[in-house]
């Protein structure tokens, strides 16, 4: 049965808060919402102007050194998945949160000073240990934070912050440079102080979050944090054909993620550079594409989320991924990323994304039991990292070896692959036919 609303809590909007959460709690996690993932997605349009202004790596050689950037992030987080958790049961949600913003923000400030691709790769792992810390503390915080009749509400909302933060910051921090250039700033200095701003708004946040969050942890917090445990329960649990197909969407979901955030950019700013722009000019130009699929994928979010709570979440997975595959499989057909005539095709692929992500969740929050959501949903984060750092790997090979459309066509035959999955599941082992009805036992 679910659970009462208990009135004489704090409240934000439509949304009922945990006892001992206030509502400037809960505004703190929306600006945590808005920048964390704001921030951490700059570093897709910061790092091509690094590699080409300060390390000068030729353009057709940074594809692979993007792959392998992407790589070393994703190795940070599977490492640091359990220490996390661990850490903030053990030392409270807001001072790790605030000391992961502190280590975003030192990261970025070392990006601009590197000579050397090994000291690239040295500040892109610091970067990495912030980011794992904050996505991970973030996701803590909007669970720990609403009562339970009114999380659908807050995981929406904080979602939306989310994308409008990627939106938002990274429409202004992508002209930055060359509004620095335009006051007489040369190339290396106008994106060394774009890093160093962007730093600052990292440890700004940092003070933020930790004079704005609830102090101490949640009572009983003291679920075990474990990659071994986790593997086993998601093993154990993929005997389910939906949650495996949920995993596997997962792999390709955050295979998409990369794509767009990191070669998307590194496509257009190199392409703006052939086009005869300087680089702070290229470089937002690059960024803009990014803004392009990231404001479609935000207004699609009110669609989507819509939908999925109508239909069968299998076959709505697989609809998802059908729209993802076409995203990717249509940059095959773009000759200029910058043209306004394939904006159509790029706001497709911000789309695509998008759904397939979300598809993923809505699918495992269905089929994960209670009692065992969070170790589950570890599994779901362990197969989302493992298809980032194949996806990362060759597709910075394809990058450079054949085509800046490879990656992407690649992406789009993995969603492809994946949907035929879900067509098979869907017909063999389709779950609940409608949301609050039970699934059918496999």
């Amino acid at each position: 049965m679910t659970a009462a609303i208990d009135k004489s809590c704090a409240r934000f909007g439509p949304i009922w808060l945990v006892r001992g959460v206030s509502a400037w709690n809960f505004a703190t996690l929306l600006y945590a919402a808005f920048f964390t993932i704001g921030l951490l997605t700059y570093v897709g349009s910061g790092t091509p102007y690094v590699m080409t202004a300060m390390l000068h790596i030729p353009a057709e050689n940074q594809g692979v050194v993007t792959g392998q950037l992407v790589l070393w992030t994703e190795i940070v987080s599977i490492a640091l998945f359990g220490p996390v958790g661990m850490l903030a049961d053990r030392y409270g949600r807001k001072n790790l949160f605030a000391a992961g913003f502190a280590l975003m923000g030192i990261g970025y400030a070392l990006h601009p000073l590197v000579t050397s691709v090994s000291m690239l790769v040295l500040a892109r792992i610091i970067y990495a240990t912030g980011t794992a810390v904050c996505t991970g503390a973030l996701g803590t915080v909007v669970t720990d934070y609403p009562q339970e009749r009114t999380r659908g509400w807050a995981v929406a909302i904080s979602g939306f912050f989310n994308g409008l933060g990627v939106a938002l910051l990274n429409f202004m921090l992508g002209g930055l440079p060359r509004r620095l250039q335009a006051m007489g700033y040369d190339d290396v200095v106008a994106g060394t102080y774009t890093h160093w701003f962007v730093a600052s708004l990292c440890f700004l946040s940092a003070v933020v979050i930790f004079f704005g969050l609830k102090g101490g942890t949640p009572a009983g917090a003291s679920e075990e944090h474990n990659l071994i445990k986790i593997g086993k329960t998601a093993l154990r649990h993929m005997r389910n054909p939906r949650i495996a197909l949920a995993f596997a969407a997962a792999f390709v979901a955050r295979g998409d993620l990369v794509i767009l955030g990191s070669f998307l950019v590194l496509w257009g700013k190199n392409a703006g550079l052939e086009n005869g722009l300087d680089l702070p000019t290229a470089s937002r130009a690059g960024t803009l594409i990014f803004v392009t699929a990231t404001s479609a994928a935000l207004l699609w979010t009110l669609v989507i989320m819509f939908l999925l709570d109508r239909f069968n979440r299998v076959t709505m997975l697989a609809a998802c991924l059908a729209i993802a595959s076409a995203g990717f499989l249509g940059m095959g057909f773009v000759t200029d990323p910058l043209a306004s005539a394939d904006k159509p095709l790029i706001a497709l692929l911000g789309i695509g994304q998008i759904s397939a992500f979300f598809g993923s969740m809505s699918l495992l929050g269905q089929e994960a039991p209670v009692n065992e959501r969070g170790t589950i949903i570890g599994g779901f984060n362990i197969a989302g990292a493992l298809g980032i750092a194949f996806v990362s790997g060759v597709g910075g090979y394809l990058f450079d070896a054949f085509s800046p459309k490879a990656p992407f066509v690649m992406v789009g035959v993995l969603n492809g692959f994946v949907m035929l999955a879900a067509i098979l599941v869907r017909k063999w082992a389709p779950g609940a036919a409608a949301l609050g009805e039970p699934a059918r036992a496999t």
